[in-house]
Parts: C-alpha cells; structure tokens; sequence
C-alpha cells in the first residue's frame, strides 16, 4: 500500500498571499484536516472522543515549505505512521498535486492520547492500537520520509 490519501482539497483565494502563494499558516490546516481525517480512519472520530472522553493533542510539529502552491491547484495528503507507543503517534504528512508525486510540503507530528477529564495522557484503545499497527504494517516496505527528525538550528560559528 503507499501512504494513505488523508484530505484533499483545491486552494482557494482566501488561502493565498498577494504573491498568489498559499499562506503559510494554510499549510498547516490542510494538514490539520488531514490528521482529523486519520483520527476517523482509526476510530478516535467524534462520536469516539463523546463517548470516551479521550481525544488526540498536538506535542509537537515540524513543517517543511518545499514548493510553491498557487491558488487553484488541487493538492492531496498522504499521510505516513511512523511509530506509537501506548499514548502517543508519530506520523508525517506529506502534500502533493493531485496525481503527482513531487512533495509540496511535509509536516512531522507527535500527538498524545488524552483523557479530556484530566486532562491528562491516556492510553490507547485496543481497538486503536490495532489500526495503527495495521497501518504500520501496510507502510513498512516504504522508504523513511526525507524531511523527517529535523532539527532547526544554525550551523556553529566558526
């Protein structure tokens, strides 16, 4: 299976700049839309989070601008499950045209499974441990992501 197609969508104008650039900050919605789409795929959807209470948060990111995205274009993320433990998710959108495979833009996330009531972290579900396991399984023969593990940091003085 190659990654999995998690949102797609179409630029719209008020997502771009005067240059005719999507927004930065538009980037990372359509890679929230996304990881709200992979929380439906492994059934922590909002009927799930209202009955359990349990939802997933944002630790951490790292977004990579790698391409221009113009106001029309119709992109698609594919989303990759690097690795979870018993509360947290590590995965990595990526951001294409339609169709093609050029990477647009790449966004690393670590999430954690939370008891809203808390809050407080939460283990995950049985049922959810076995779909992130699934799809790390359907996954495992593709290469690692390139913008993956990143650190910002200048280079050191000489």
């Amino acid at each position: 299976m190659p990654t999995l197609t998690t949102y797609q969508t179409r630029i719209l104008p008020e997502w771009v700049d005067y240059n005719g650039h999507l927004r930065d900050a538009f980037y990372l919605l359509i890679f929230s839309y996304a990881t709200d789409a992979l929380m439906d795929r492994l059934g922590l959807d909002s009927q799930n989070r209202e009955a359990s209470g349990h939802s997933l948060f944002t630790l951490e990111l790292h977004l990579n601008y790698l391409h221009e995205v113009k106001l029309g274009a119709d992109v698609q993320v594919h989303t990759r499950i690097i690795g979870h433990d018993a509360k947290r998710l590590h995965l990595y959108h990526s951001l294409h045209l339609v169709g093609g495979d050029k990477e647009l833009a790449g966004n690393e996330q670590m999430l954690l499974h939370v008891d809203l009531a808390g809050p407080r972290s939460a283990p995950f579900t049985e049922q959810t441990l076995a779909r992130l396991d699934a799809l790390l399984d359907e996954q495992s023969d593709l290469p690692p992501p390139t913008y993956i593990g990143r650190v910002i940091a200048l280079p050191p003085a000489r």
